[in-house]
């Protein structure tokens, strides 16, 4: 039969509501064993002791039967030998002008008759029904007395080799009123004058099985109770050990919350309770810790604060001074005039470390603000590269700037954004060791990326989050060419994350950095992906040769005297600066397809 879609669609509409049920109580299942200590304790100890309760049953059981069955084969063997000499004595004193039959229905009515005499028809043996089998031998046919044909003829093989055999068997004597049921058949030949005569006793099982279906049921009975007993111990002992490990959760989870005076109550002196005693010790050592940190925290941030305060007014002083000297230097030696220009221009880099002091102050206060807007981020990125064309010069560095066609509309705040393009140009500028940096602008429906390339040094592995703490650096006898003050990165990113964006790195010993900032374009919203990787492929840029790109644009040449960046063209790539032929390693296009996280 071919089932056609009606058929699939009706079945799946019968059953779809069914798998879904099925599938909400699996997961329900499933969070709670994960979720609850006492239900995984209670259940494992059922489990464990279903297991042994369920082999001791068995063992029982086995032995139980094996018991009975001996006892009854012991008893039906003496039975046998008993019933084989009155089958024997019968034989021998009747007249052998009798026949086969009314001789073989004598001796089965002496072996009735005395059971019924002795008061032994349930003897030690229980009950049995004889059978007596003649076998034909061509002269005389098969001649039987009792139901023969419940003997097996695996067992009248036996027998009829001269050999006493036993056999379990199901008979099924219905019809005569007679017994239905497993058995256990004994077999022997006789010692007669009839010839071939076989003699079984037919011994029932029924009050065996019934003792075994008595015991059974006691044991289940028995193991069900005792699962229910063992479900209330295992859940009173689990509740014992749960209800404070739930309590040192509860107590742990405020605690983390800044909660500091939760401590946890001591009951008693056993394992639990100077388990409590241990966790408010390290409570306590933990708030005196935080609460001095905090205080040594609030109290670094004010003294930065303050400082930076206070040296602006002695520090205008000292410019106007130094601004006046310097002004005047044409008329000094040469060594004071020397002396002059570096007062100056560490006067330049005191004033800058002051102003970074300034707006890291703030962000560890907590009181910056970001003023944004609606712009082009292209602008931002014309500005940075405008501020660091000197250091590109001075450098001989190329800066490859690769941005859409298309307006790439943010709502930002321009001067955060150009801060830490500007930033992250004069990092790739200072460890590029000469070699073209590139400058690229991507976005999506959703976030803008900026990636900042350069091909120097590299980064040790690790050092990817290295790069954005205060003051680090890799090579502390390295010379910042940018004459930074080790603020610039960590400003950065706090200014990325005012942003609610991202800021990561990625670099190798060799091959270079590369930088990456994700922005959304609307303010609050959460940036998922980025629409630029943050590891570069292996694709190589020759130093004044065009970046190959889906937009259009140029790549201005750099043979010659240093070139500016022209601000006033939007579209495209573009380079400054000049310097000796080298590569970098630019990934392909691949406008608008975001990295996910």
């Amino acid at each position: 039969m071919i089932w056609g879609t009606p058929s699939r669609r009706r079945i799946n509409g019968t059953f779809s509501p069914l798998l879904r049920w099925f599938r909400t109580l699996g997961t329900s299942i499933g969070h709670a064993w994960r979720r609850s200590l006492q239900l995984r304790v209670v259940v494992s100890t059922l489990t464990l002791s279903l297991v042994v309760i369920t082999i001791l049953g068995a063992v029982l059981t086995g032995q139980i039967t094996d018991r009975l069955l001996e006892a009854k084969i012991t008893a039906a063997t003496e039975e046998l030998e008993r019933s084989r000499t009155t089958v024997e004595g019968a034989l021998a004193g009747a007249e052998d002008s009798t026949g086969v039959s009314a001789r073989l229905e004598r001796a089965r009515a002496q072996l009735t008759n005395r059971d019924v005499d002795s008061g032994q028809t349930s003897g030690s043996a229980g009950t049995f029904d004889p059978v007596l089998i003649v076998r034909g031998d061509g002269v005389r046919e098969d001649a039987s007395l009792g139901p023969a044909e419940q003997i097996p003829q695996s067992l009248r093989n036996f027998v009829q080799k001269g050999l006493i055999s036993w056999q379990y068997a199901t008979v099924n004597d219905k019809e005569q009123g007679g017994y239905s049921g497993p058995a256990i058949i004994f077999g022997t030949p006789t010692a007669s004058d009839i010839a071939d005569l076989e003699l079984y006793l037919v011994f029932p099982l029924g009050s065996e099985e019934r003792t075994l279906s008595l015991v059974r049921g006691t044991l289940l009975i028995g193991a069900v109770v005792l699962l229910v007993l063992l479900a209330a111990i295992s859940m009173l002992v689990a509740r014992q050990v749960v209800l404070p490990i739930r309590s040192a959760s509860r107590i742990a989870v405020r605690f983390a919350d800044g909660r500091l005076k939760e401590r946890m109550p001591v009951r008693g002196e056993d394992d639990m309770a100077r388990l409590a005693m241990s966790f408010n010790e390290m409570a306590e050592s933990l708030s005196k810790q935080i609460t001095q940190l905090e205080e040594f925290g609030s109290l670094q941030r004010r003294f930065t604060s303050d400082v930076s305060h206070e040296l602006r007014t002695p520090l205008t002083t000292v410019r106007m001074a130094a601004d006046l000297i310097h002004d005047g230097s044409a008329n000094l030696d040469p060594a004071l005039k020397r002396s002059s220009e570096l007062l100056v221009n560490e006067l330049d880099r005191f004033e800058t470390l002051l102003g970074d002091l300034l707006e890291i102050s703030r962000h560890d206060a907590g009181v910056a603000e970001l003023a944004a807007e609606q712009l082009d981020l292209r602008m931002c990125a014309r500005a940075a590269v405008s501020t660091v064309r000197h250091l590109a010069r001075d450098s001989g560095t190329e800066v490859v700037v690769d941005m859409p066609e298309h307006a790439v509309i943010a709502e930002v705040d321009p001067r955060r954004v150009e801060r830490i393009l500007r930033n992250l140009l004069a990092n790739a500028l200072d460890h590029g060791e000469g070699r073209p940096v590139l400058l690229r602008l991507r976005a999506n429906a959703d976030a803008a990326a900026f990636v900042v390339r350069d091909q120097g040094i590299g980064l040790r592995p690790g050092e990817e989050k290295l790069v954005f703490n205060r003051f680090w650096r890799s090579d502390p006898s390295r010379v910042r060419r940018s004459g930074g003050t080790g603020l610039g990165l960590a400003i950065s990113v706090e200014d990325a994350r005012l942003h609610e964006g991202k800021l990561e790195a990625w670099g190798a010993v060799g091959e270079g950095a590369c930088f990456r900032l994700t922005l959304p374009l609307i303010r609050g919203h959460k940036v998922i992906g980025s629409p630029l990787p943050l590891k570069p492929s292996t694709r190589r840029y020759t130093q004044g040769q065009p970046l190959p790109s889906a937009q259009s644009g140029q790549v201005l040449p750099t043979a010659g005297p240093a070139r500016e960046l022209d601000t006033e063209k939007s579209d495209g790539q573009q380079s400054v600066s000049a310097g000796a032929s080298s590569s970098i390693a630019v990934e392909p296009e691949h406008d608008d397809t975001a990295e996910n996280q």
